[in-house]
C-alpha cells in the first residue's frame, strides 16, 4: 500500500502539541490593521488551540504522518 500523502496547505497552517493536541495561528492579522482595536489584534497574536472534535479529522485526513 502507498504511502498517504501530507496536504501540504494543512500542514502549513496546524501543528501538534507535545499531547496531541493541534495548534493553529489566528487569522485577521495581516491587513486593514487600522480599523481593528488594540485589544482585538493584542488577542489575535496568541495561537489557538482546535476544538477536540475536529482533531480526528485533521490528523486522519490532512495530517496522517503528524
Amino acid at each position: 500500500m502507498p504511502k498517504m500523502k501530507t496536504k501540504k496547505s494543512a500542514a502549513k497552517r496546524y501543528s501538534f502539541t507535545g499531547t496531541g493536541k493541534v495548534k493553529y495561528k489566528k487569522q485577521n492579522l495581516r491587513h486593514i490593521l487600522t480599523k481593528k482595536s488594540s485589544k482585538r489584534k493584542r488577542n489575535l497574536r496568541h495561537g489557538g488551540i482546535l476544538s477536540s472534535d475536529n482533531v480526528p479529522v485533521i490528523k486522519k485526513r490532512l495530517l496522517p504522518y503528524g
